[in-house]
């Protein structure tokens, strides 16, 4: 047994025989299938605590030639389910037990804040050449040119490799300024892995998924399998109801208590063939998985607590920085958030690296995959996943800091209950407040004081998608609030602005457009919201920065 060539059984027996095991070992039966075919490359990205080490010393056990481990694994449920799994082969449970040498490596034991990059990457060739050599010795082999001493050791042995990274994203969360380095890495992985005839089966697991630049990746032979989408590992992704369950009723504890506390993560796991058409009908939804974090539910179980057992990591201390200094937005979002909303956001331009954040949506994106955030990826929807993780957020907003960002929510909050209400004079009073405190920026144009407007009706997005100048065919509606699926009974807000004229002028107009014609479905269910706000009153003026508000349903 080697360090790295070969580890053996040990760390999977000791997960096998800790008081609490949950069997996961029908993932062996996915990677069986995808070993030796083009789709050998697998990343799997999950948050801490989401049993990625676990997986890859299960992996290690299974396929190390030495580890002999087929009274290990005979038991559990690969052996006995061995085709619940629909895939693209069928493979016998154990056709590949024991038949491949492992690398296993640990990135977070190479890569050092006080070393370089380079300096990592050839202690790891050094490091595996050796135990490679002392395994099949009188192979000349040179360090300088890795790939083509793997494959001479290939060559002399006749056997393929199963390689397993853990924490491969190492790099980006330990040394995140070195963008160079960072990519020599990535080059180290692609001239290793890529296409090369020794690896019968290449595993990473991390927190991060695949690092982008611009919109290509140095390693795109990767399939990857992330918390935005698991594909055939969602199950494997956490602890499933199922487990969650049998685990209460083994340690006495309440489900339904275990649920709201840690419950919340929902992924998406491969469609079935036969079922694909009910899917796209809207009557199949059997791909839906909900999973909770191994390590809370374990640490509930065995001390019959059920309380926060989430700790912050330095990752989220750093991301905390950008929420706190509001970058983009993220304040408001946050307070959305925590209200229990749901927030629409694109995932595609984040760079999958902890520095580079082009948008608010960028710094949401991550905390997916840190585990902070839950998502949907049918609707592209991020929330806060359970009780435990809402806790963490508020603990993290106590200060006095996060003062105005809340009284704005709960402004924002009572604004929309007193539009449902039809009360035109208090949402005229809360919407004046609102622009004041958008900044007097606001009140030079009608662009301005759309924005304005958005700004104030910031919460309506727990409930509503909107749609800015939605076109009626007629003209254009300035703002549109149509419900989320989760609320079909709300009333579609229809809001016109106007600067310098009236808001009968405005509701009018929407009159004249046959704006509610366009949203026919809706009918009998609008509110039509009209604003005005006249500058032109001069400051000594009671009406000075006065909207005015007319509500009428439609």
């Amino acid at each position: 047994m080697g360090t790295y060539l070969n580890p053996g059984k040990a760390a999977y027996e000791e997960a096998v025989n800790s008081e609490i095991f949950v069997d996961k070992t029908e993932m062996i039966g996915y990677l069986n299938s995808v070993a030796r075919t083009k789709k050998k490359y697998v990343c799997v990205s999950r948050p801490r605590r989401f049993g990625k080490t676990m997986a890859a010393d299960m992996l290690c056990a299974y396929y190390d030639r030495k580890a002999e481990s087929r009274e290990l694994f005979e038991k559990r449920k690969i052996a006995v389910c061995a085709t619940a799994l629909a895939r693209e082969r069928e493979v016998p449970w154990d056709e590949y037990m024991g038949q491949f040498d492992v690398i296993r490596l640990v990135m977070t034991d190479f890569f050092k804040s006080d070393q370089s990059i380079a300096d990592a990457l050839d202690t790891i060739k050094v490091r595996v050449l050796d135990e490679l050599e002392e395994c099949y010795p009188g192979t000349k082999y040179d360090v300088k040119d890795f790939p083509f001493s793997m494959d001479k050791f290939y060559r002399k042995s006749g056997r393929q490799f199963v390689i397993v990274i853990d924490e491969w994203d190492a790099v980006f969360r330990m040394l995140q300024d070195d963008a160079e380095g960072q990519r020599k890495y990535l080059d180290f992985l692609r001239d290793w892995l890529k296409d090369k005839p020794y690896v019968a089966l290449a595993y990473m697991t991390g927190i991060l998924p695949i690092k982008k630049y611009g919109k290509h990746s140095a390693l795109n032979m990767f399939t990857e399998y992330s918390m935005e989408a698991p594909r055939q590992l969602a199950q494997y992704t956490g602890f499933t109801e199922d487990e969650v369950e049998k685990l209460c009723m083994d340690y006495g504890m309440n489900y339904a208590d275990i649920s709201n506390w840690y419950n919340g993560y929902v992924v998406s796991d491969r469609i079935p063939p036969e079922k694909r058409e009910e899917y796209r009908q809207g009557k199949y939804d059997g791909h839906k998985i909900h999973i909770y974090s191994p390590l809370s539910v374990v640490e509930s179980m065995t001390t019959g607590q059920i309380k926060n057992y989430w700790n912050k990591t330095e990752t989220y201390e750093a991301l905390a920085e950008y929420i706190r200094k509001d970058y983009d937005g993220l304040k408001d979002a946050v307070a959305l958030l925590m209200d229990g909303g749901c927030l629409k956001i694109d995932t595609s331009s984040y760079q999958n690296d902890m520095t580079t954040f082009h948008s608010r949506d960028d710094v949401l994106s991550l905390l997916i995959h840190l585990g902070y955030l839950g998502y949907d990826d049918e609707t592209g929807e991020v929330f806060i996943p359970n009780r435990e993780i809402l806790d963490e957020f508020r603990t993290s907003t106590k200060s006095d800091e996060w003062t105005d960002t809340f009284r704005d929510f709960e402004m924002s909050q009572e604004l929309l209950k007193a539009t449902w209400a039809c009360d035109s004079d208090r949402v005229a009073e809360l919407l004046e407040k609102a622009h004041d405190r958008a900044g007097n920026k606001t009140y030079n144009d009608e662009s301005a004081l759309s924005y304005a407007i958005r700004y104030a009706y910031y919460a309506a997005q727990k409930y509503y998608t909107p749609l800015p100048e939605l076109d009626t065919g007629k003209g254009y509606a300035d703002l549109v609030y149509l419900p989320s699926p989760r609320y079909p009974d709300l009333p579609v807000l229809l809001i016109e602005l106007k600067y310098d004229k009236t808001a009968e002028g405005a509701i009018s107009q929407i009159k004249k457009r046959n704006y509610p014609d366009r949203l026919e479905h809706y009918k009998g269910n609008i509110l039509m919201v009209a604003i005005n706000y006249d500058k032109e009153v001069p400051s000594s003026k009671p009406e000075f920065k006065h909207h005015s508000c007319v509500i009428e349903k439609a």
